[in-house]
């Protein structure tokens, strides 16, 4: 069961998640709070899994600053930002801050469950055109030489894989299109995630952002 906090400063909002994620198995919407201090209050009292963020909120702390807090005194607890804002910026910061997983409001709601139910098993989950945006600009970057040693030591098909993985294809799609299986595809990844000492596609953005690689234009 996983045990989901609510933060969002509409009650409609709230009320609305709540009936929605309160019918699906393996969630319990343990508890809502309208702004960042709130949020903080609840989380050391209820400890949940996932917080379910909204960033602006105009009342106490917003929901980056009480993200950050909250990765600072409760690093166990995942939290996955839910918000209207469209936009590189925020999602860097959000990244930054600590989140897990970065998801909007306009979101299909199976795409919200399925990225609950990634951060609450450990993993990262960014909306796929967030993810294919800012991969995209980090392989240009390096393409273009800048982190080239960690580049380099990727063989020619790692590369490639990285390359497709950039642009948004599913495993299965890059296998069809570089004409190998699945398995070998998700091979290649593993290999040149290990290569560059990252784990998921969030932790290579991270890596990105730390050696400049990415910009807010």
């Amino acid at each position: 069961m996983i045990r989901l906090l609510i933060v969002d400063d509409h009650a409609v909002v709230r009320s609305g998640l709540k009936l929605l994620l309160g019918e699906k198995q393996n969630i319990d919407v343990v508890g809502e709070a309208a702004d960042g201090d709130e949020a903080i209050r609840l989380a050391k009292v209820l400890l949940p899994d996932v917080i379910l963020m909204d960033l602006s909120m105009p009342h106490g702390k917003d929901g980056m600053t009480a993200t950050e807090e909250l990765k600072k005194l409760l690093p166990d607890i995942y939290i996955l930002i839910l918000t209207m804002h469209d936009d590189e910026q925020y999602l860097f910061r959000a990244i930054q801050a600590g989140a897990s997983g970065y998801i909007l409001k306009n979101a299909p709601h199976e795409e919200l469950l399925t990225a609950i139910r990634y951060v609450a098993a450990g993993s990262a989950y960014l909306t796929p055109l967030a993810t294919k945006r800012l991969m995209g600009q980090y392989i240009e970057k390096v393409k273009n030489g800048e982190g080239a040693d960690e580049f380099e030591s990727l063989s020619e098909r790692e590369k490639e894989v990285l390359s497709w993985t950039a642009k948004g294809y599913s495993n299965k799609e890059i296998a069809e299109n570089l004409i190998i299986s699945v398995k070998t595809v998700e091979s290649h990844k593993s290999n040149l995630m290990e290569k560059l000492g990252l784990k998921t596609r969030p932790d290579l953005i991270k890596y990105a952002m730390k050696k400049g690689l990415l910009t807010f234009e």
